[in-house]
């Protein structure tokens, strides 16, 4: 059996699921391969509008898999060897989601411990489970924080409150984490994948190419200025102008009916 499974659907959703439920979604090398070749087949496929990322049985992920651990303390302390190249490629392989031209929607139905919080908080949007345990627990285990956690925690609750779930390891709720703003909404299990698919499916009927193009500005909104940014929403607008898709947008507006996007 695979270690992700990816499904598409129609209106150009696909749903990619971390799939070990019996070891809880443990990220492993081997899972980390099979996530970039299903975001790399995904990336190139002109029709897809959104992805959603899960996890099967009861956990998101219970993040790193302890026996890699252990692998590289032991490989450390007897070999002297240094695993930076290794953890930046298991790195690279699970935040290749970020490297999806359309949005990613984490639907979180369990706990996300470590850096299985790092890939659901990678996501463009995040729905999780009230009850789900969240935590970057790495300071617990003798590490420091990977998988970019140090870097998009405070983005998403601030950095009084990254600096206290980093340093302490303490491990939430997911209620807590929506408040803080990590995620977008927490709601009862039952009810995170059909959210996620919901938002999946409103997306999937924005303009395609629009979406598209946001998923680019939001990302490199950080590091721009605004004159910058104005400079980029200007061109984006310019290309817009030319499609078929404004021409639709503006006649559904005028008619008052659904749009009907080909993404021409």
């Amino acid at each position: 059996m695979g270690t992700v499974r990816t499904d598409r659907g129609d209106r150009g959703i696909a749903v990619v699921t971390l799939d070990d439920a019996d070891r809880r979604n443990a990220m492993t090398s081997q899972m980390g391969a099979a996530l970039h070749d299903a975001i790399t087949d995904l990336a190139v496929d002109d029709e897809l509008r959104v992805a959603v990322l899960t996890g099967a049985g009861a956990a998101f992920s219970a993040g790193g898999d302890l026996a890699m651990l252990e692998e590289h303390a032991r490989a450390a302390r007897e070999e002297g060897v240094d695993a930076s190249a290794a953890m930046r490629r298991f790195y690279r392989a699970f935040l290749s989601v970020r490297e999806l031209p359309v949005p990613v929607v984490a639907a979180v139905n369990g706990h996300a411990i470590g850096a299985g919080a790092c890939l659901a908080f990678a996501c463009d949007l995040v729905v999780v489970a009230d009850d789900a345990r969240i935590g970057l627990t790495f300071a617990r285990v003798g590490l420091h924080p990977g998988m970019g956690g140090s870097w998009l925690l405070p983005r998403l609750v601030g950095r009084q409150r990254a600096a206290e779930l980093l340093y302490t390891g303490r491990v939430v709720r997911g209620r807590d984490v929506a408040a803080w703003g990590g995620a977008l909404e927490a709601l009862p299990v039952e009810r995170v994948l059909p959210r996620a698919m919901e938002l999946a499916g409103r997306i999937a009927g924005s303009a395609p190419r629009v979406v598209r193009q946001l998923k680019v500005s939001l990302r490199d909104t950080w590091a721009r200025s605004l004159d910058e940014q104005l400079d980029a929403e200007a061109a984006y607008q310019a290309r817009n102008y030319a499609s078929d898709d404004v021409a639709e947008g503006i006649a559904a507006a005028r008619e008052r009916r659904p749009p009907r996007f080909t993404g021409s």
